[in-house]
Order: structure tokens, then C-alpha cells, then sequence
């Protein structure tokens, strides 16, 4: 429903090329060059200032007069998928944009199948999607940038608010060649005398982990921590490698499960529960694309 010259021109501004606005487009670099030029007659005034021409490597820049159209052809841009979300409203069909953000975990292990058919049953949605440790992602939430996170940890954060999507269990893994691997349970003390793999600083899952180890008497410094990984599948394959033992989502180990490449091993007086939650921006509503996917996720995780 926008404006083309303006979708066009827009491009080109966000890109500062006209080559890589043509690619992201999907048309030649001299019908964008010519939906420019017909842009800046209709203006007026020269929209971009051109050092050497329109080719590549060339650097533009925009003038004062394409800063000022960009700040109106970006609120007209808004407002026409405004009007186009409130149309579908009326047949209630769901399109537009759905800028979400999923931390490490969630994304890789729980999203995909959950997405899948979100798309399958909107197919007019167009999905951007972040991911990045829990701390980022609430982060990218708070400044706007995604319109819907959802995290794995505690947000630490008052300017979100969020709410549980489906619950979690971290579990103990250690490979099948591992002392535990044979013995049904182990005692909380144990741990201190193995090497840890641990997700990263910022992570969600290593708040958890933390606090539930505190709980049972056993603050950080105590344990012998060998690595800090920044994904749960590093602290998969370090597990596999035998280079320690680690605390994972549940929902993260089905498949090597199956595979025989880990055990997972149950620790006395130790049950590590954690929501994977949804996050907004505190004294807002999720609207459009953003409320029917929570809707949408929150009756799926159930039946995953």
C-alpha cells in the first residue's frame, strides 16, 4: 500500500547504496536510479548527493532535503501498515510485520516448529526475528526494536513486563563415559569436584543455574568452573567432548538423548524449574501480528 517511489526511496537511505537497495528490492540498479530521479523532479530538490555517479562503491549521502522526506515517507510508511493491519482487522485476517526476538535457547529449540505453523496459518506475515542471550533480548525490547521478546531467564529489568509462555526444566548432562552416567542420582556436593561448563555472563540459563546452585549451598566460587560458552549447544558438545558437565534445557537434549551421546543425571534435593516467557515494553499492549503470534504460541507450546 505504500507509495513505490517512496518504498524506493527509502531503501536507498536506509542502505546508502544504490546497488544494495536494487538487491534488497529485487530490481535492476537503473530502474532504482530512475524511480530516484523521478522522485527528486516531483520534489524539486536533489534527494542524495552523489560522489561520482550512482555505481558501486559510490558514496552518497542525504541532503537536507532528503532528510526531511525520509522523517515523512517513514511516518507515511508506519501509518499505511497501520491501515493495512486494521483493514485485515476487519476480516480478521492477520499480515503486516512481526519483529520478534528470542533468546539463545528458545530460538534454536523452541521457535522453529511453533513458527512453522504460525507462518503455515498467516502466510501474510513477515517475520523478522533476533536472537541473542536474555539480557539482549530484553534489551532490544525495551529500546523497540522487536515488538515481542521472549526470554529464558528473568528480565532484571522494570521498564518490561512479562508473562510465561510454557515452563522449563534445566537438567544435569554428563557424557555416557562419565563416572555419573551409571549411578541414578548424585548429591548437590558432588559438583564441586567436576569440571562446569557454564553458559555466559547476561544468559538467562546461567541466572537460573546460579541461583538454584546458592540454594543448595554451593555459590559459584565454590565449583570449578572450566568454560564459559555462549550457547546451549556449546555446552552440548563440550559435554560430548568430555570436557565437563553442564546444566541445558530439557527441551534442548531430546535428540541426543535418542542419539546416546549424553546422560542426563539427577541431583539430590535439585529440581531446576524456569518459565520461558514473553516480554513487552512496560505500560503497553502487544497489538497485530505481535498479539496474534503470543495467542498463537502460547497454545502450541503446550502441546509441543
Amino acid at each position: 500500500m505504500e507509495n513505490f517511489r517512496l518504498r524506493v526511496f527509502r531503501a536507498v537511505a536506509e542502505e546508502m547504496s544504490f546497488r544494495k537497495a536494487a538487491e534488497s528490492l529485487h530490481l535492476s540498479q537503473p530502474a532504482v536510479s530512475q524511480q530516484i530521479r523521478a522522485l527528486e523532479e516531483e520534489c524539486g530538490a536533489r534527494l542524495f548527493d552523489r560522489a561520482g555517479g550512482e555505481g558501486h562503491g559510490t558514496q552518497i549521502a542525504l541532503t537536507e532535503a532528503g532528510r526531511v522526506l525520509l522523517r515523512y515517507a517513514t511516518k507515511a510508511a508506519e501509518t499505511m501498515a497501520e491501515a493495512q493491519r486494521a483493514l485485515a482487522a476487519l476480516n480478521d485476517e492477520v499480515v503486516g510485520e512481526l519483529r520478534l526476538g528470542a533468546s539463545t535457547t528458545v530460538a534454536q529449540y523452541v521457535l522453529p516448529r511453533i513458527l512453522g505453523a504460525f507462518l503455515k496459518q498467516y502466510p501474510h506475515v513477515h517475520l523478522s526475528l533476533v536472537s541473542g542471550n536474555t539480557e539482549e533480548i530484553v534489551e532490544a525490547v525495551a529500546e523497540e526494536r522487536v515488538a515481542l521478546g521472549i526470554i529464558e531467564g528473568p528480565a532484571m529489568r522494570r521498564d518490561v513486563k512479562t508473562e510465561r509462555m510454557v515452563r522449563d526444566e534445566m537438567v544435569l548432562i554428563v557424557s555416557p563415559n562419565h563416572g555419573w552416567a551409571k549411578t541414578g542420582a548424585i548429591e548437590p556436593e558432588d559438583l564441586a569436584n567436576v569440571p562446569l561448563l557454564l553458559r555466559e555472563r547476561g544468559s538467562g540459563s546461567r541466572r537460573v543455574v546460579e541461583r538454584a546452585l546458592k540454594q543448595v549451598g554451593l555459590p559459584l566460587r565454590s565449583l570449578k568452573v572450566a568454560m564459559e560458552l555462549d550457547s546451549t549447544e556449546a555446552i552440548i558438545s563440550g559435554v560430548e567432548a568430555e570436557l565437563g558437565v553442564g546444566f541445558v534445557s530439557r527441551w534442548a537434549v531430546s535428540k541426543v538423548l535418542r542419539l546416546g551421546t549424553v546422560r542426563i543425571v539427577p541431583v539430590q534435593g535439585m529440581e531446576i524449574l524456569r518459565d520461558f516467557s514473553f516480554v513487552r515494553l512496560a505500560g503497553t499492549e502487544v497489538v497485530g501480528t505481535a498479539a496474534a503470534f503470543q495467542r498463537f504460541a502460547t497454545g502450541s507450546a503446550a502441546t509441543i
